[in-house]
């Protein structure tokens, strides 16, 4: 078993891999000497400072907030400026030293106010107060530097030890093991001096003599070479050696244990050992950087070859450590760093490991076995494999297991247990069974939970009910727990009401998990420290009784996503001694100490603040102000951390950006926030951090502001403003001489619309006038046609009478009517009627003609007169009270009269004048 470490490597923090000194600031960053210059770790990520004049750093010390480093031919400090870099000042420059010719500087120490920096050669003696320094020289190899009881010691080699009084060096113990032995670290132990070697162990130095320190290590170091080492806050030791690795000894001297690279170190190696202000221990390393988390309640046992497996079980019996695993039951002596050995005869999956009466009873693949160191000895009888195994109540010599098949009895027969029946009835397999109120209770993943009545002699099952309320529900499990049946599964855990023979949730204990975090509903009973143990994916939770009342107690323990885990369903947690439990993985197992558990209190801090325009490098700023940026610099980077250096203790960043984000990111393991092309504003970044279940106890925030671009800057919003009223002005003219010439279009529009409105009533009333001249000139012809039409009938109805009295005999006495005949037919008062009604629908016609033919007589005017009323020539006859052929003969004349040719027509020639 090992302490978790925490490995780092060249590519972490892109650096040469050989590693020489480590040391540690008052904020806890980490700082490391490395072959290529000054390495930072804030707990989040690492960050590289080139060396000065590119020589290899050897040495680092944190002394007042600066961080003293030692290089080639040069020594000086490395300062934070308000950018949050480091920015180094040459100490050695300023004094003007002349330095021996490749002098490297191996430790720095401070001592009031003093620093000192050891190269191979010389000791130089810092005076902080008055800036000036002074030299111990030294003829021999200045080995190494040792600070004691606020007194400086080194070894010269071949000389011996020497001390460090009024800024002169004196011996002190010239003894010939120290003369013969390089040291790698002095002690004070009782008053005395602890001095260690690298190749002989511990001696104790009292006035000259040496005496060895008699402790069991003392044979293991002596087949070690050790090159650095450190006494802890405990007083206990770590001693970093040059290939195996580090040891940890107690104060008195015994091994506690040995970590290299088979436990996880990078290798083995050690240039330099440190403990930081949280008992981490800090290793710098040939090839990478460890931390090795000794503090941690979580020691772990990686089983890398595969030679154990899952781990599904586990007990401590007679001072023995078992694992049941899926590859067989293994044991070894508890607290022993021995080799785990499997048991005879069980090398199958074990799922269960029970100690009844002294008896240490296996339940495994094959069926049940007992077990005794490293034997076991299998029950005859029971052909299944066996999930459980359970003392039935109120019989000490049977016992009750849960096998694939149902539910076995044991009996206890001659001291020791057999086979004694399979309860009939109920053949489902029996991963989880409790007795409850005289029943047993059965839970299968698949088929839901059954209450079983068994008769008194616990050999068949009376009555098997189904409980309604739950059917496949995988990784639940069943127990009891405070007298009470509890059943769970994702959906919480429910406690049995036995009046109403149902399961109902409990509102306190399904507070072991959250329904976002579950993972199984496997819960664990220990009945040595009456815990209540349950499982998530983010905590290991478990109930115990409070310590005034009975009202059970919740604790969480956060469970780092980097620890190993067990196979879902098959989770188990063995308490072991004291306040250590095992838990079971799939790679080996893991032990819980829970004296080790403390609250511990957090701070973030804001690491970098970065800017940078679109295509331009990025621009670091100051984080103690607030910042004021260009329009053009709205990308911003944000970098955070918590030093925290516990390997599985999860550290998550939550961050909002007040201004444009008011609510919380999600949690990130990212310990970095961008954000670009922001607008003009004021803001506000803060971020919180939680490590495991804790959160930080501040807020980190940064306040800036970027500008407004230039174009709404308050010159250009007075530009603005004064040319926005100019052009108000403008347009207000412009719109004033606008309207007024639109304003005289339309009262010339107007004008001229009231012109044509009244030259369309003027054409209106003209149509008026024409039509009712029309409709005048209408009605004269119709009366001129009826007129017409009267004559021609008259004329006709005259001629007629004529005639029929011209063919009468007596022709004497009718002749006085036939003159009255004639009389009217020639009537010239028709004519007159006729030719004024003409007149008036055809106004002028008879002037017009009489103009263009002088010579025509009334007659031929009257002729004119019914052709242009369009009459035939039967139709003119009986007007003129002539025959047709006189019409015809009138109209020969008539064309003569008015030079017609041949060709022409007289009726179209009269209709056309």
């Amino acid at each position: 078993m090992s302490p978790p470490i925490e490995v780092f490597s060249n590519k972490d923090y892109g650096a040469e891999t050989q590693n020489w000194c480590i040391s540690q600031s008052k904020e806890k960053n980490i700082y490391v000497a490395n072959n290529k210059g000054l390495l930072e770790y804030n707990g989040a990520n690492w960050q590289l400072y080139l060396s000065p004049n590119k020589t290899i750093i050897r040495s680092v010390s944190v002394i007042d907030d600066l961080i003293y480093t030692g290089a080639n031919s040069e020594f000086g400090y490395w300062q934070k400026d308000n950018f949050g870099l480091l920015i180094y000042k040459s100490l050695s420059q300023n004094l003007k030293i002349d330095f021996l010719e490749d002098e490297e500087f191996w430790n720095i120490i401070s001592i009031d106010d003093f620093i000192l920096f050891q190269s191979l050669k010389r000791i130089y003696i810092y005076n902080k107060t008055n800036k000036s320094y002074n030299i111990i020289d030294s003829e021999t190899i200045i080995y190494k530097m040792f600070k004691v009881e606020g007194f400086i010691y080194f070894q010269n080699t071949k000389d011996g030890i020497y001390k460090i009084e009024k800024g002169k060096s004196k011996l002190i113990s010239n003894h010939p093991i120290v003369q013969n032995n390089r040291l790698v670290n002095i002690f004070s132990k009782d008053e005395k001096l602890l001095i260690e070697t690298e190749n002989n162990g511990f001696y104790i130095l009292e006035e000259n003599l040496l005496t060895k320190w008699d402790i069991p290590a003392n044979d293991k170091l002596s087949q070690v070479s050790v090159f650095r080492s450190i006494q802890l806050k405990d007083n206990s030791f770590i001693l970093g050696t040059r290939s195996n690795g580090i040891i940890h000894l107690s104060a008195q001297g015994k091994i506690n244990y040995t970590i290299n690279s088979e436990h996880g170190l990078s290798n083995n190696t050690v240039h330099w050992v440190f403990e930081d202000m949280e008992n981490n221990i800090w290793v710098a390393l040939e090839n990478g950087i460890n931390c090795i988390n000794v503090k941690s309640p979580f020691s772990i046992y990686n089983d890398k070859d595969g030679k154990i497996g899952t781990v599904y079980t586990s007990v401590v019996y007679n001072n023995h450590l078992y694992l049941g695993t899926n590859q067989g039951l293994f044991y070894k002596q508890l607290n022993s760093n021995d080799n785990f050995k499997i048991v005879e005869n069980i090398q199958e999956a074990v799922w269960c490991l029970v100690e009844i009466d002294n008896q240490l009873l296996c339940g495994h693949d094959t069926g049940t076995s007992i077990v005794s160191d490293n034997k076991s000895k299998k029950i005859s009888g029971i052909q299944q494999g066996t999930w459980v195994i359970k003392p039935i109540e109120g019989r000490t010599d049977l016992l009750l297991q849960g096998s694939y098949n149902g539910l076995y009895v044991l009996e206890k027969q001659d001291a020791t247990w057999k086979f004694r029946n399979k309860i009939t009835g109920f053949n489902n397999s029996s991963k989880f069974f409790e007795f409850f109120n005289d029943y047993v209770f059965v839970s299968h993943e698949y088929k839901g939970v059954f209450k079983i009545k068994l008769d008194a002699d616990y050999k068949k099952a009376l009555d098997v009910e189904k409980n309604p309320s739950f059917s496949k529900e995988l990784n639940s499990s069943l127990l009891k727990y405070n007298d009470e049946l509890l059943f769970t599964y994702k959906e919480g855990v429910h406690k049995y009401n036995s009046l109403k023979n149902e399961f109902v949730r409990d509102t306190t204990l399904s507070k072991l998990f959250k329904t976002e975090d579950y993972t199984s509903g496997k819960l664990i009973f220990d009945e040595n420290t009456h815990t209540l143990w349950g499982f998530s994916k983010q905590n290991l939770n478990y109930f115990t009784l409070g310590k005034l009342s009975q009202t059970p107690k919740l604790n969480y323990i956060s469970f780092s996503k980097s620890l190993p885990r067990g196979l879902t369903g098959y989770e188990n947690i063995t308490h072991m001694i004291g306040e250590k439990y095992l838990i079971g993985t799939s790679s080996g197992y893991i032990i819980l100490d829970l004296g080790k558990l403390y609250n511990k209190t957090f701070s973030i801090k804001i690491n970098q603040i970065s800017k940078n325009s679109i295509n331009s490098p990025s621009i670091k700023i100051s984080k103690t102000t607030k910042g004021y940026f260009e329009n053009n610099e709205n990308n911003i980077d944000f970098s955070f951390s918590v030093p925290e250096f516990e390997k599985f203790l999860d550290t998550e960043y939550q961050y909002k950006l007040e201004g444009i984000y008011q609510n919380w990111s999600d949690w990130s393991e990212n310990s970095t926030a961008s954000f670009k092309n922001l607008s003009y504003g004021d803001y506000t970044f803060k971020v919180r951090a939680k490590i495991g279940n804790t959160f930080t106890k501040n807020t980190a925030s940064y306040t800036f502001n970027i500008k407004r671009p230039w174009y709404l800057s308050n010159l250009m919003l007075l530009l603005y403003i004064f040319s926005l009223l100019i052009i108000s002005s403008l347009t207000h003219n412009i719109y004033k001489r606008y309207y007024r010439k639109q304003r005289e279009r339309l009262m010339l529009k107007n004008e001229r619309e009231l012109e044509l409105k009244e030259l369309e009533n003027k054409q209106q009333l003209m149509r008026f006038n024409n039509d009712k001249l029309r409709q005048d000139i209408e009605n004269k012809n119709r009366e001129l046609g009826i007129s017409t039409m009267s004559l021609i009938k008259k004329n006709e109805f005259l001629n007629t009478i004529k005639k029929e009295l011209q063919d009468v005999e007596d022709t004497k006495n009718i002749k006085k009517v036939i003159k009255i005949i004639d009389k009217n037919i020639n009537n010239s008062d028709d004519w007159h009627l006729f030719e004024e009604a003409f007149n008036n629908a055809d106004k002028d016609f008879l002037k017009k003609i009489k103009n263009l033919h002088p010579t025509l007589t009334s007659n031929d005017l009257r002729l004119c007169a019914y052709l242009r009323l369009n009459l035939s020539s039967k139709e003119i006859a009986p007007l003129l009270n002539i025959s047709h052929r006189s019409v015809e003969v009138k109209r020969y004349r008539l064309r003569k009269k008015m030079n017609l040719s041949h060709e022409s027509s007289l009726s179209n020639y009269i209709l056309e004048i």
